[in-house]
């Protein structure tokens, strides 16, 4: 058995489903996350429409186990962005730090980041963290985990060593 977390990536985008626009932001998540030594085991690209979105993420928690969710796309103000909605909802616990940390770190880039509505949040044993769909974006997000993104997980599944905690 491997000592990896696994992980599922989850691309919410209507165009990148209909294979109209090319998924840049799913790979990013993976190449991020695979670098920080998780196991990517679920990804799939679904439309912006609740029941995918839903039913994914459950599926994901619920049958799979995943330790660590990351979704791209639909956090915007647009009608059709409802990723951080779903998020909420399958939530048992919201953890608003994770979110804020992205938004206070991608301000350092561009005042626009303070737009994203994205949400992280604990169901069961699973983080969930919604990320944007722009791929640079996406990159200085990811900056803003690294740092505390796999004693999170360690705390989550059960293995808080917290001798490396300063």
């Amino acid at each position: 058995m491997s000592d990896k977390y696994s992980a599922g990536v989850l691309t919410i985008s209507n165009r990148s489903y209909r294979g109209e626009r090319e998924d840049l932001g799913g790979p990013i998540l993976i190449e991020l996350i695979e670098k920080l030594g998780f196991e990517v085991k679920n990804f799939k690209i679904v439309p912006d429409e609740r029941i995918n979105i839903r039913e994914t993420i459950e599926e994901w928690v619920d049958e799979d186990d995943l330790a660590l969710i990351l979704t791209t796309g639909g956090t915007g103000f647009s009608d059709r962005d409802i990723t951080p909605e779903i998020t909420i909802e399958l939530c048992d616990r919201r953890v608003p730090g994770i979110s804020e940390a992205m938004r206070s770190y991608g301000a350092k880039f561009t005042p626009m980041s303070y737009l994203s509505r994205a949400e992280s949040g604990i169901r069961k044993n699973t983080l969930i963290i919604n990320f944007p769909g722009n791929p640079k974006a996406i990159r200085e997000n990811f900056e803003a985990i690294i740092p505390f993104l796999k004693h999170g997980i360690d705390i989550l599944r059960g293995k808080n060593n917290l001798k490396n905690v300063h």
